[in-house]
C-alpha cells in the first residue's frame, strides 16, 4: 500500500486551478486518486467550483462570486490567466466536476465560506452529490467547522473533515462535536503524535500542499494511509514510487 496521491484543485501546476481542464489532466494520471476543489454558491444559488471568494485572480471578471449568477460566472474566462492555450475554460458547475469524476476518482469538496456568507451551501452540495450518486466518492472539508457539523446533520452518510492550518488541540472534542471522519491538515504541522491521535481516534488523515519530492516523502514516511494533496502529482509519484 501507498498513499493516496490527490491533485489539488485538480492537476493545477499544467492547467489553470479548478477547471475541468485541470480536473482532466489529473483523472488522465492512473495513480492520482483523487481531485480536491472549492465550491461556493453562484447568485442564483447553484454550487460552483472557485476557490476565491473574488474573481479577479482567476477569472476576467471582476467582484464577489456570490453576486453573480451561474450564466454570468460561465461567461467570464477561467483560463488565459493560466496560459493563452486555456482561453475560454470556464468556471465549472459542482456537478459538471462530479460526472467527469464519477467511478474515477475521490472528490475532496472543500465548502468555502465564511460566516453567514452562503446560508444553503451544504444542502445545495449534498443535492449535486445525491443526484450524481456519489455520496461514497466524495468527502466535504471547509475551515468553518460549523459547517462540517451542518453538512454532517443534512447527510450523516457523507464523510466530512475539518481543516485545520495549524497546531490542532483538543482534537478529540472537535471531531466529537461534528462528527467529523477526516482531519485535513497543512503538512508542516504533522507530527508522529499527531498521526497516532489520529489513528487512535479513527481518522482519515489528509495533507496539504506538499510538491516538493522530500517533503512528500517526508509525509509519506510518517504513515502509508496519509494521502498527500499536491499540486504535482508527478512529483508524487516519484516520491512514492508509484
Amino acid at each position: 500500500m501507498t498513499n493516496d496521491i490527490y491533485a489539488h484543485r485538480g492537476w493545477s501546476a499544467e492547467a489553470p486551478e479548478n477547471t475541468m481542464a485541470a480536473f482532466r489532466k489529473a483523472l488522465e494520471a492512473p495513480y492520482v486518486a483523487g481531485i480536491e476543489l472549492d465550491v461556493q454558491l453562484s447568485k442564483d444559488g447553484v454550487p460552483v467550483v472557485i476557490h476565491d471568494f473574488t474573481l479577479h485572480r482567476t477569472t476576467n471578471g471582476r467582484g464577489l462570486v456570490k453576486e453573480m449568477t451561474l450564466a454570468e460566472l460561465q461567461a467570464l474566462d477561467a483560463g488565459s490567466w493560466f496560459g493563452e492555450a486555456f482561453r475560454g475554460e470556464r468556471i465549472p458547475t459542482l456537478a459538471e466536476a462530479l460526472a467527469l469524476a464519477k467511478g474515477r476518482a475521490t472528490v475532496n469538496i472543500e465548502l468555502k465560506t465564511a460566516g453567514h456568507m452562503y446560508p444553503g451551501l451544504a444542502e445545495a452540495a449534498v443535492k449535486a452529490i445525491r443526484e450524481a450518486g456519489m455520496e461514497k466518492e466524495v468527502y466535504f472539508t471547509s475551515f468553518d467547522h460549523l459547517a462540517m457539523l451542518e453538512a454532517k446533520s443534512i447527510a450523516p452518510d457523507i464523510r466530512t473533515g475539518l481543516l485545520v492550518g495549524g497546531r490542532p488541540i483538543a482534537m478529540k472534542y472537535q471531531f466529537e462535536a461534528t462528527g467529523a471522519d477526516v482531519l485535513s491538515i497543512a503538512f508542516p504541522y504533522l507530527t508522529p503524535e499527531l498521526v497516532k491521535e489520529t489513528k487512535e481516534l479513527g481518522l482519515e488523515l489528509f495533507a496539504w500542499t506538499i510538491d516538493e519530492v522530500d517533503h512528500i516523502r517526508t509525509v509519506a514516511a510518517l504513515g502509508a494511509d496519509i494521502a498527500i494533496c499536491t499540486n504535482r502529482p508527478d512529483r508524487a509519484r516519484e516520491a512514492l514510487g508509484v
